[in-house]
């Protein structure tokens, strides 16, 4: 199973992530992500055999408990890209508001998941949806002037679970189904 844990944004959220992805529609080379399957990406696993599931689930319900966030009003807002301006990969979403408990949500699932054997992220977390990515550089004018202009501020919600979801490669895209949901404090 390819695995990692997220914070889903909510269904009312994906109409306005259409409309702020609609604005790089004219970008060459960049591929948007589904709306619908906006999320934040607390950690990546990677692939995961099922027999490691009921100590990966008893270790993020741990993680929860260690990170003691109770629910919490996440403001989702600003542009970014991955790695720079000069060489984009990766288009975001930024948090506004909510970002410290992110943080200390991603460091408890972190001190845990490694502590099991997963692989320790190679840099710091930037709590971030991400929007696009970019195959190649030919819309590159068009991102930067949209990143550098724009401070768009898509809406809130309350983030009370985080989920451990399943990513399924097709051809048209990942897809991606909740294999289980731990509610905050």
């Amino acid at each position: 199973m390819r695995l990692f844990v997220s914070v889903d944004l909510s269904d009312d959220l994906a109409e306005s992530v259409a409309e702020l992805q609609a604005e790089f529609a004219d970008a060459s080379g960049l591929n948007l992500t589904d709306p619908e399957q906006a999320h934040l990406t607390m950690k990546f696993l990677g692939e995961v055999d099922e027999d490691r599931l009921p100590s990966l689930r008893g270790e993020l319900e741990d993680a929860v408990d260690d990170a003691d966030v109770d629910p919490f009003t996440a403001r989702f807002g600003g542009l970014g890209v991955f790695p720079s301006l000069d060489y984009i990969s990766v288009v975001w979403l930024g948090v506004e508001r909510g970002g410290a408990e992110l943080t200390r949500l991603h460091e408890a699932i972190e001190e845990r998941t490694t502590a099991m054997g997963f692989e320790p992220e190679s840099h710091e977390f930037t709590p971030h949806v991400t929007l696009a990515r970019m195959e190649h550089a030919g819309g590159k004018d068009r991102v930067q002037e949209l990143v550098r202009e724009r401070d768009p501020t898509v809406g809130e919600m309350t983030v009370d679970e985080i989920r451990l979801t399943e990513s399924t490669l097709t051809d048209a895209g990942p897809v991606y189904s909740t294999v289980e949901s731990f509610p905050l404090a």
